[in-house]
């Protein structure tokens, strides 16, 4: 269906209809006449054109977010569901294309698309960054890289959770920790944020270093993780997250041993079966819809070329306080 279509439905010329549908400036439309536009134009499904929206507007309305190889759980997958919906309160349309090792290089990938930016959750390149530039598309780095050239809008919340896993375990009496990393290397970027939170927050309390682990998601595993830190005396321990510190539970289990008065387990995310573990898991959770709200306005204001918003406070990372610790 064509704009032509909807104009010979609605009884009116072509030139109203498409003001109606574009919503074009300066233009006198009675608000009858602007519904019989719509109601015509739902009754035939009309959709426009992205590609002649782009043409007129001089841009996309697409924002393309680059998804490393990670394992989407939840609190990825609340990021960018929550994400999706506060771009499309701004009028843009939100794609995610997962970058595998070894497939279509980044610039291949935007290229296709033509997006008005796009959302980064690793650090582009010094050239990719330049061509986008010189075609027109903003970039925003959303996470975690090697260097310091691009801003990282999630990094402090990251050392953050870290940080107050130790605080919380601390505060409770706890003078050992204990770091539980996953097993998974495409966690890393968010594995190492997290550690380096619990480092810092151990050398400002007086605290000796954690004591890091990997531990899988398997209760044998998981139980010598368990077994290797009770013999160093180390009271308390911050899971990289919640489904790493339901493994020391079970790790925990098989020494017929309990959270958390043999030894305290924090998690992060605070998924739903976190409260349902037994006990019920002490865990670090950080609002996602606050996360989201600040990459779309970022995202908003690059394409503007306008400044870009402060990040959010640390308010937004919070601690669940449960059974296991």
């Amino acid at each position: 269906m064509t704009s032509a279509d909807v104009a010979r439905q609605a009884g009116l010329s072509r030139a109203t209809v498409s003001y109606v549908l574009n919503n074009t400036p300066h233009q006198s439309i009675p608000e009858e006449t602007r519904q019989r536009v719509l109601t015509a134009a739902a009754q035939l499904g009309y959709s426009p054109s992205a590609a002649a929206r782009a043409l007129r507007s001089g841009r996309s309305d697409v924002v393309l977010c680059l998804l490393p190889d990670w394992p989407v759980g939840p609190e990825v997958g609340a990021l960018l569901t929550n994400l999706s919906t506060a771009l499309a309160a701004r009028g843009l349309t939100f794609v995610i294309h997962p970058v595998i090792p070894g497939d279509r290089p980044v610039a291949e990938i935007w290229k296709a698309i033509t997006p008005a930016a796009v959302l980064a959750f690793e650090e582009l390149s010094d050239s990719d960054v330049a061509a986008m530039r010189g075609a027109g598309v903003a970039s925003v780095v959303a996470l975690l890289g090697s260097s310091r050239r691009q801003r990282r809008e999630l990094e402090v919340s990251q050392q953050r959770v870290g940080r107050m896993q130790a605080e919380h375990l601390a505060a409770t009496g706890h003078t050992r920790l204990g770091y539980a990393y996953p097993d998974d290397a495409r966690l890393r970027h968010f594995a190492e944020p997290r550690l380096e939170g619990v480092r810092t927050a151990c050398a400002e309390l007086g605290l000796d270093a954690p004591l890091v682990q990997v531990v899988p998601l398997d209760a044998p595993d998981a139980a010598a993780a368990v077994r290797r830190w009770r013999d160093n005396r180390i009271g308390g321990v911050c899971a990289y997250n919640d489904e790493v510190a339901l493994a020391l539970l079970a790790g925990l289990r098989e020494h017929g041993l309990a959270a958390p008065a043999d030894l305290a387990v924090i998690g992060v995310d605070d998924i739903p079966v976190a409260r349902l573990a037994d006990p019920p898991l002490t865990t670090v959770t950080t609002d996602q819809n606050a996360v989201a709200a600040h990459l779309a306005a970022t995202v908003v204001a690059v394409v503007a070329g306008e400044p870009q918003p402060r990040p959010p406070g640390s308010d937004i990372v919070t601690v669940t306080r449960r059974g296991s610790a």
